[in-house]
């Protein structure tokens, strides 16, 4: 069985981890996301000490360049992570190796994942993760959706309730985006503390709850999703799970037809939706060049 390769590359570290098609982790490692100059050397230097690879998936924080007829395909683009900006993630890679590169957003990957293992291949799923930001991927009939570029579920602009709009938001780009309203630092920026710090009667986990619902509302509207898997540090608060399920099925108001079959979860995978995605990145390459 093919040995593969998987980097969840995120704003905050990197998680590495070799394995299988089948998504066995066979070993693991994370170290923390500095300058590409310093992080890239250390996360392949890790790898060569694993073993050859047959081919690597990165799932990667964003913006990046998913267009394959692109001569920036692989890159991270206008990040504003410092010294990632227009980073050749996948060719430091391939170049190092020469082995086939998969390359995705890390939502994406996750959503794979989420949709491989839980049997949904032929199925739509979005998983969304809350924490430091927003972002959001999407699954349909197996495969992650791409357009212009990819989705960017934290930039919607919610419908905001009338008691509930003298906070600007935090996004430096859009204010009272998702992002700018839900995230933890916009939380932060609220109320001065995480969301799980909170007392649970705190009017936090009602207004967060609402932005959220209002998300996966539309992802059951516009997408026809069957599954919206939310993960992220914010998605650990006690409650705030059922919060939103709740409120996403108020919002319904028993109309949309598939209702009957939505579902909004927390990740079956846990902590490893992002490396097992990879490592299926990685999968999808190796077959894409194997005749």
């Amino acid at each position: 069985m093919s040995r593969l390769g998987g980097i969840e590359a995120g704003g905050t570290k990197f998680v590495l981890a070799v394995g299988t098609a089948s998504g066995e982790i066979l070993a693991r490692h994370s170290l923390p996301t500095d300058r590409p100059e310093d992080t890239l050397p250390k996360v392949a230097d890790w790898f060569d000490s694993q073993g050859p690879l047959a081919a690597l998936g990165i799932a990667s924080f964003g913006p990046v360049d998913l267009d394959p007829s692109s001569s920036r395909w692989g890159y991270i683009t206008d990040t504003p992570k410092p010294g990632w900006s227009q980073c050749d993630l996948a060719g430091f890679f391939a170049r190092r190796w020469g082995v086939p590169i998969g390359f995705d957003t890390d939502v994406n990957a996750a959503a794979l994942a989420e949709a491989t293992f839980a049997g949904l291949e032929a199925g739509t799923l979005a998983y969304v993760t809350v924490g430091t930001g927003i972002g959001g991927g999407l699954v349909i009939n197996g495969q992650p959706v791409h357009g212009a570029a990819h989705p960017e579920m934290g930039h919607l602009y919610p419908r905001r309730p009338k008691e509930d709009l003298s906070f600007a938001g935090v996004c430096p780009y859009h204010g009272d985006c998702l992002e700018g309203l839900a995230s933890g630092p916009a939380i932060r920026a609220r109320w001065g503390m995480p969301l799980s710090d909170l007392p649970p009667d705190h009017e936090a986990h009602q207004v967060i709850a609402e932005y959220l619902a209002q998300l996966c509302h539309i992802l059951f509207a516009t997408n026809a999703v069957g599954t919206v898997v939310l993960g992220g540090g914010v998605m650990k608060t006690p409650g705030l799970l059922a919060r939103v399920q709740d409120r996403a099925k108020a919002l319904d108001a028993h109309y949309l037809p598939g209702r009957s079959r939505h579902v909004i979860r927390s990740p079956g995978l846990k902590e490893d939706a992002g490396a097992v995605g990879a490592l299926l990145l990685g999968q999808r390459a190796l077959a894409r060049l194997t005749p």
